[in-house]
């Protein structure tokens, strides 16, 4: 938003009513044609406008997310969870401290502002390998929430003035997805994916700067905090002359999910599991076979997260590896499984798909063989159906069957499975 005035552009005109720009008014560019704007006189009839619209069709005059005035309105951990469990299959534990954590950020939200008890809030580190469903949890929860909710990717944030994004650019995208109305922001939650790629890269001194590492991780402290922030709204690097939008975060909870690949050996050194000899009876009961359930604070130090980052996401949790039962029920049970959705999709050509229990277990088998999670599983039945999706909606076929030999067949002609025969 900028103050167009006269003689800086004569030209400038408002692409709702067409007046010209003049010294005391407020030209608004459009975020996707740099040749639109909008006035404030138009702005505040539209403005006017909407109220009128809502309040004929008996709507709330407050527009998007909002904030719960009324803890009995709040959905429960309980209830949370379940939401959960119609779309993540397995990962109890997760579930239980999202759940927790979402139920306490929204009391946080409608605490009295007159209590003397401050309630400071529960950031979150999900450590999981891929294809666990870290983003799933993410993007099922939003789908529940009252309040703003954004994802954002850790690998392409550096410290300012480098190539990248600035640190600032997670309140950007909360911002868009309240609407720009700050009030909302500051009471929405943030999902930071890939927060294991900023690790330190190491602990030897360099005449260059790990300005994708630790200096990012120095610039998150002050967000995960709680400070106020001056954000720009349409980022940093290429609106220079933009005006700051100040951003408090100290009601944002901030829940930050990676696969820390390589960590299960720090927690494994920790406890000191490839002793030599006589093992420790201590250590009898370590299951080897899922390092990750034992993850804590001291290992993800080692691994990289400064102490200073670490002590300001003081919830840590973790996803287990789906085994052979979870991957075949992530295939048929949740209300996105892959198997539903390929249905679905020839559903609406007039065609019955179905898929054998042959063919399923196999699938599963080879997501397990290639270590891919349930990604795996839908670049499977991807290669597998893509002659069919081809082929099938310009014949008259109305039934479609798929079998083990038919899934082996594909992976085969795609090269997924080598044929020794």
């Amino acid at each position: 938003m900028a103050n167009k005035k006269k003689g800086s552009d004569d030209n400038i005109r408002c692409s709702f009513c067409g007046e010209p720009v003049n010294d005391y008014d407020i030209m608004v560019p459009s975020a996707f044609n740099n040749e639109c704007y909008i006035c404030s006189s138009c702005l505040a009839h539209l403005n006017e406008a909407v109220k009128e619209f809502k309040a004929a069709h008996g709507m709330s005059s407050d527009s998007g997310s909002h904030c719960p005035t009324d803890i009995k309105s709040v959905p429960k951990p309980r209830e949370i969870c379940d939401f959960l469990d119609t779309y993540v299959i397995g990962q109890d534990s997760a579930k239980k401290y999202l759940s927790v954590a979402v139920y306490n950020h929204y009391k946080r939200l409608t605490q009295d502002k007159s209590d003397d008890v401050d309630i400071e809030k529960s950031n979150i580190i999900i450590v999981g390998p891929t294809g666990t469903g870290k983003t799933l949890l993410a993007k099922t929860i939003a789908r529940l929430l009252d309040v703003p909710f954004t994802i954002v990717d850790a690998t392409v944030l550096t410290e300012a003035g480098y190539v990248g994004e600035d640190i600032e650019s997670l309140l950007t995208r909360l911002l868009q997805a309240a609407d720009y109305d700050v009030d909302k922001a500051e009471r929405g939650i943030v999902f930071i994916d890939e927060i294991d790629k900023i690790a330190r890269k190491g602990d030897n001194p360099s005449i260059t700067r790990d300005v994708s590492g630790e200096g990012v991780q120095q610039g998150l402290l002050k967000l995960l905090e709680g400070s106020v922030v001056n954000v720009p709204p349409q980022g940093g690097r290429k609106h220079p002359e933009q005006k700051m939008i100040p951003v408090d975060t100290k009601n944002i909870l901030f829940i930050c999910g990676g696969a820390f690949d390589g960590i299960e050996r720090k927690i494994a050194q920790r406890l000191n599991s490839h002793v030599v000899g006589y093992s420790n009876s201590a250590r009898k009961g370590v299951d080897r076979d899922n390092f990750l359930q034992y993850v804590a604070p001291q290992d993800l130090k080692s691994f990289g997260l400064i102490p200073e980052i670490i002590g300001r996401l003081p919830i840590l949790t973790h996803l287990e590896p789906l085994d052979r039962g979870a991957l075949r029920r992530v295939l048929t049970e949740p209300k996105n499984a892959i198997v539903r959705q390929y249905v679905k999709l020839f559903d609406m050509d007039g065609v019955t798909l179905e898929f054998t229990d042959d063919a399923l277990d196999l699938i599963v088998d080879k997501a397990i063989e290639y270590k891919l999670g349930a990604r795996g599983l839908r670049s499977i039945v991807e290669t597998v159906m893509m002659d069919a999706m081809f082929e099938i909606p310009s014949t008259e076929r109305k039934k479609f069957s798929v079998d083990a030999c038919y899934v082996l067949e594909k992976l085969r002609a795609a090269n997924f499975e080598i044929n020794n025969v």
